[in-house]
């Protein structure tokens, strides 16, 4: 059993919590993830590493309450206790000889991008970060960017915090003005990440994606996660999460993305019927 031994509600849908699981704390690194249970009987669910203190054993996850299970963990509180934490999956992010990166983190998946980012920082590189929300009510995790960017750049949509558009803009404009960039790395929804890796062909520049398509397992014996990454058919939990974002199949990624929204949308207005008879 692992212990909630915080809570932070982020925004109206975000959560933050640090888990009690020294051995996972003993190796995780920026990059990877685990897969957890909110009870006994639920279903596995992938979160990216957000952080961890070594020292204290705790690992850090930030989740949004969009789906059945995410609503269940997202019910408990401190000191609370959730059953299976299995980790750390996946390959850690490459950051081996970089000297400047431009760190792209889209709504909830900033919580991804940020540790990555730390990890760039506390290595001496040179990090421009840019992080894109919906609007201004759900930005998350500004001051955390602020402490380990050289430059970090806000945008909404509706531009009611930060500049007003969308990500690619920003980085096109810091490209344009004489930024070189050793890799861009973008994490967060699919379509973004399209269109950063679209922003950064005509330039050259190395673009690493964090893909998190549906996942069961997390060892790949089950192929639920499988992408084609240049032709071929990678395993996003063993193979990834990372990839070579000019390699990868965007668009058959977001037509998988969508197979199971109808079931999702059922089991979550069971877990809401719960919550209500509760």
């Amino acid at each position: 059993m692992y212990r909630i031994v915080r809570k932070k509600v982020l925004n109206s849908s975000v959560i933050m919590m640090d888990i009690e699981a020294p051995y996972v704390a003993r190796k995780a690194q920026a990059g990877q993830f685990i897969i957890l249970r909110a009870d006994s009987e639920g279903e596995r669910i992938p979160l990216t590493v957000a952080g961890y203190d070594r020292e204290e054993g705790t690992v850090k996850i930030i989740f949004q309450t969009v789906g059945a299970s995410t609503m269940k963990l997202g019910a408990l509180s401190e000191g609370d206790f959730i059953p299976d934490f299995a980790g750390p999956l996946g390959r850690a992010t490459e950051t081996e000889g970089l000297k400047k990166v431009a760190v792209v983190g889209g709504g909830v998946g900033c919580a991804i991008a940020l540790p990555v980012a730390e990890k760039l920082h506390s290595e001496g590189c040179e990090v421009h970060s840019i992080i894109g929300f919906r609007n201004r009510d759900l930005v998350i995790l500004e001051d955390e960017f602020r402490a380990c960017s050289d430059k970090l750049i806000m945008v909404t949509d509706d531009g009611s915090y930060g500049e007003k558009g969308v990500v690619t803009s920003p980085l096109k404009a810091l490209i344009d003005s004489g930024e070189k960039y050793d890799r861009i790395i973008a994490i967060g929804p699919l379509v973004m990440m399209k269109f950063v890796v679209a922003t950064a062909k005509p330039y050259g520049i190395p673009t690493v994606v964090s893909m998190n398509p549906i996942m069961i397992d997390g060892t790949g014996m089950c192929g639920g996660c499988r992408l084609t990454v240049g032709g071929k058919t990678k395993f996003a939990c063993v193979d990834g999460p990372e990839f070579d974002g000019y390699l990868v199949d965007f668009d058959e990624a977001m037509e998988r993305s969508t197979m199971y929204h109808s079931h999702e949308a059922a089991e979550r207005e069971k877990v809401c019927n719960l919550f209500k008879q509760n």
